[in-house]
């Protein structure tokens, strides 16, 4: 297994900061979100796809954040992802966000993901779910 970090850009909108043109905290996890989507899709998966196939779906249990700097409007962001758990019915990453200009690291989170059912009940991940992010997980941790 090798170590894969997926990396995407995100300009930072007016609509995305408050008042005084600074990114609005909460909008950190929503830049995560869509780095989290790309990761899945550079490995070959599509949520909707899984939803489709399995009957199951990714929902956030646990985010813990740490907010170093500002991000600022018209900023633009990279964000990091790399795939630290493939577990049963968990998954997990750590993302971090950086101003792309000066490498700023802006924020930095490990966000926990439950595999569910349709009806929201936990549900062990689907080998084929599982078997193309065997060579994208960071540190080598899969049962």
């Amino acid at each position: 297994m090798t170590s894969f970090t997926e990396s995407m850009d995100i300009r930072v909108y007016y609509e995305d900061t408050d008042h005084g043109g600074v990114v609005y905290y909460a909008n950190y996890l929503k830049f995560m979100e869509r780095a989290r989507s790309e990761f899945l899709r550079s490995a070959g998966l599509e949520l909707d796809t899984i939803e489709a196939d399995f009957g199951v779906m990714f929902a956030v249990t646990e985010a813990h954040l740490l907010y170093h700097a500002p991000a600022l409007f018209n900023d633009m962001l990279t964000v990091e992802s790399s795939l630290t758990l493939i577990r049963g019915a968990r998954i997990a990453f750590n993302q971090k966000i950086y101003r792309k200009s000066d490498r700023t690291l802006l924020t930095s989170g490990d966000i926990s993901l439950a595999c569910i059912s349709r009806e929201g009940k936990a549900a062990r991940i689907p080998a084929p779910v599982v078997y193309p992010l065997r060579n994208h997980l960071t540190p080598k941790e899969i049962s």
